[in-house]
This record gives C-alpha cells, structure tokens and sequence, in this order.
C-alpha cells in the first residue's frame, strides 16, 4: 500500500494553506511545511490549466537545490476559469463582490494543477471540475462576503461554506479539487512515483 512506500519519503508541501495540509492528514501522510515566497505570475499567453501548471511549477523553483534524495516537494495552484479568464484571489470587497457576481447563474471550471519535484524527476497533474451557480442576490453575495472573508480563496468562494450550501447547483467532477487538492489525483500519481 502507498502509505507504506511512503515510509521511505519525506514529503515536503510548500502551500500555506490549511484546506491543503488537512487533506494531507486525512489521507493519513505525514508532510513536512516549507514555505518560500513566489511571485504568482504568469505570461499573458498562457491560457486555462496552463496557467496553473506553470504557477505550481513555478513555486517548486526556489526549492530546486535543496531536495535531498528521498524528498518529495508538492507544489500546487488553483485558479478559477470564466468567461476566458482566470479568477485569482480577490484584492478587497468588491473585488470578490464582482467576481461572485460574475459567476451567479452561471458555470465555471475550478482548476487545481499539482507539481511533483524530486532530485531526479518532475511531474506536474491537473484535475478541472465544473461547478455552477444558482442566480444569487446582492444581499447573499455581501453576506458571504462580511461574514466568511473568502480573500485567500481563487474566485472568492469556498465550496466547503455557507455559500457552497446555499449557492452551488451542480458540480461536475472532483469535490476536493473545489476545495483545493484533487485527492484522489495526488494519491494515485505518488502511487505511480514511489517504488
């Protein structure tokens, strides 16, 4: 079993984010945090999970000379793709109001890409899950906003909150790629590295 393989590794997740590490423990594999600073950005041409594949690609760079033999570095990237564009994180209220609205009534794609790096080898994995909006009104868009300040969030919203609940219709793929790591993504392409 992978859990057993993973005995022999140290897995490193660079993600300050505790949506990631917690679904790290709930898959019973014990991950060391290392963070370092990115500049999340990419070139303009880059469209859909291209931009999430080169931004968690990206964030394993200032790793690159530091990984020992059996460490491996998980780096990841989650954007929101509507309208053809990609969603980021809010910068203040309005921000994430405009965005919000923009997606009520409407379906867009979440996507979360996934970079392996080891001393000998990279593998980047992307999972893409279409979810769609009832039409939400101004008083529950400000609502969610005030009351669950989703600005560390791509899109501005959580799907594991309040407007997960009341807001989402449908989805169309990986649950836990919504919430910010494909799960069962990352399981099987650790089960295809480790020997």
């Amino acid at each position: 079993m992978l859990l057993d393989r993973l005995r022999n590794y140290q897995l490193i997740l660079a993600s300050g984010s505790p949506r990631r590490q917690q679904f790290f423990k709930e898959l019973g594999m014990t991950v060391k945090i290392r963070l370092k600073p990115v500049k999340e950005e990419f070139p303009d041409r880059l469209r859909h999970f291209e931009i999430s594949d080169y931004l968690a690609q990206l964030k394993a760079l200032p790793f690159k000379d530091e990984l020992k033999a059996h460490d491996i570095l998980i780096t990841s990237d989650t954007i929101v793709w509507h309208n053809n564009q990609a969603l980021g994180k809010p910068r203040s209220p309005k921000d994430a109001f405009n965005m919000i609205k923009a997606m009520s009534g409407n379906s867009h794609e979440v996507i979360t890409s996934v970079c392996f790096t080891t001393t000998s080898q990279q593998k980047t994995v992307n999972a893409i899950t279409k979810v769609t909006f009832n039409t939400l009104t101004n008083d529950e868009i400000n609502y969610y906003i005030d009351n669950y300040q989703p600005y560390d969030k791509a899109g501005s919203y959580g799907i594991q909150e309040w407007i997960g609940q009341i807001g989402i219709s449908k989805i169309e793929g990986s649950y836990t790629n919504v919430v910010g790591l494909p799960t069962q993504l990352v399981y099987k392409t650790l089960n295809s590295m480790v020997l």
